[in-house]
């Protein structure tokens, strides 16, 4: 087959999208805007909540959940009761250093817990046993667009419900440990009938330029109701949080007569302006499509790969249906030499391929934080065996075919070796 040079995950982006945001910066309205609040009400709508707030990433959504749930000692809930450095929240080894770095941001202690032995979600026998009285949240990891088994976590929190120790109101309205789920890469999955979004008590979605839906750079943060505590409330703080805690956005400012505005409290800057709204808005009417295309590519893999000597993480099921975001490989047999040697060579055909993911304890911060990698050792041995094949929408059958095809050959080839 002819050489091809394919990219890893360049962003499926077009004349739509360029349409829209020309239309933005011509409106001479560029920041947060009408475009965010229609965007919001999009993907609230799409996945079945009253409301959302759209931020300038996932990390800042998920370290909003846990602000606005007033954990950690740099977190002043929505009661204005702030959180104490001996909260806990639980997340699992295997991950993106967002899932993680957000509690060490808002002054919890973090809590690591190794993934399954052949599965890259974590460890639901290692996370109730991690449970304590401080724990205070889990971050849930639905890794590569494939839900959590959000049935078994909300199962694990019900039986520990006795250990919670609330410290505030909206704490108090949970009554039990704050389930968070990482989304990053879930925008559009399905868990049981329900939507990635509608499921968790918070969950945050990316819209970075490589994932399946993107605004450039960008997220949504989305929550499930609680008694006593208004959806309307909860984005009140939301966007005051999310725009340093100014009572007024530049778009309501810039209304005659509207000038004046309060400072209700010292809090921080992630909102998403109209520019990236409107990518968004674009990104929305193309989605439905987008998915469809992910799956075939997926089905496509699938099945060229049951004859060959790796294997590849489950995407759709009677339980759930993921995004695609990620095709996950993994070789049998294989060491970091190994695995590597196949990165290369198949860069050589013209492949892009990448790793996911490094567990977090390799990594020097967390290192410097007490953790090491021989606590983790499913998480290790399911990394230096991973190999990421490209999965988007710019690739074409022939693509696919010629991914497949060179796969194959290298995999055939270090077996050998």
């Amino acid at each position: 087959m002819e050489y091809r040079k394919i990219p890893f995950s360049p962003p499926d982006v077009g004349e739509l999208e360029i349409e829209y945001i020309s239309k933005a910066v011509k409106s001479g309205w560029i920041t947060t805007g009408p475009r965010v609040k229609e965007l919001e009400k999009k993907i609230a709508g799409y996945i079945g909540v009253n409301r959302c707030v759209c931020l300038n990433s996932q990390t800042a959504c998920g370290e909003m959940a846990l602000r606005l749930l007033g954990i950690g000692s740099m977190s002043e809930g929505i009661d204005g009761r702030y959180g104490s450095a001996d909260d806990e929240v639980i997340t699992c080894a295997y991950t993106y250093t967002a899932s993680a770095s957000v509690v060490h941001h808002v002054g919890a202690k973090l809590k690591l817990v190794d993934c399954q032995k052949n599965d890259v979600h974590l460890d639901y026998e290692a996370l109730e046993n991690a449970i304590n009285e401080k724990t205070k949240a889990i971050i849930a990891v639905d890794l590569g667009g494939i839900p959590c088994d959000y049935d078994r976590i909300f199962e694990i929190v019900k039986k520990k419900k006795s250990l919670f120790k609330p410290s505030n109101a909206l704490q108090s309205a949970l009554g039990r440990i704050a389930v968070i789920s990482d989304a990053a890469h879930a925008f559009g999955g399905i868990y049981k009938g329900k939507m990635i979004g509608s499921i968790a008590d918070f969950t945050g979605f990316s819209f970075h330029a490589v994932k399946n839906f993107t605004t450039a750079e960008g997220g949504a943060l989305s929550w499930r109701s609680f008694n006593g505590i208004s959806d309307d409330e909860i984005y009140r703080y939301a966007q005051l949080y999310s725009l340093h805690g100014q009572s007024k956005d530049a778009y309501v400012k810039a209304q005659f007569g509207s000038w004046e505005y309060d400072i209700e409290g010292l809090w921080y800057k992630c909102n998403m302006t109209d520019i990236t709204a409107a990518m968004g808005l674009a990104q929305f009417e193309r989605y439905p499509a987008i998915l469809k295309r992910r799956r075939e590519i997926i089905e496509k893999y699938d099945a060229a790969f049951k004859q060959i000597n790796i294997d590849v993480a489950r995407h759709y099921t009677e339980d759930y249906l993921s995004s695609g975001h990620l095709y996950f490989t993994f070789i049998t047999g294989a060491d970091e030499e190994k695995r590597n040697r196949l990165y290369f060579e198949m860069g050589e055909n013209g492949v892009m391929t990448n790793v996911h993911y490094k567990p977090l304890p390799l990594f020097t911060g967390y290192q410097k934080l007490g953790f090491i990698i021989k606590d983790y050792p499913n998480a290790y041995n399911l990394y230096k065996k991973e190999l990421t094949l490209p999965l988007n929408t710019c690739l074409t059958n022939e693509d696919v075919d010629y991914i497949i095809e060179k796969y194959r050959n290298v995999i055939g080839t270090t077996d050998e070796k």
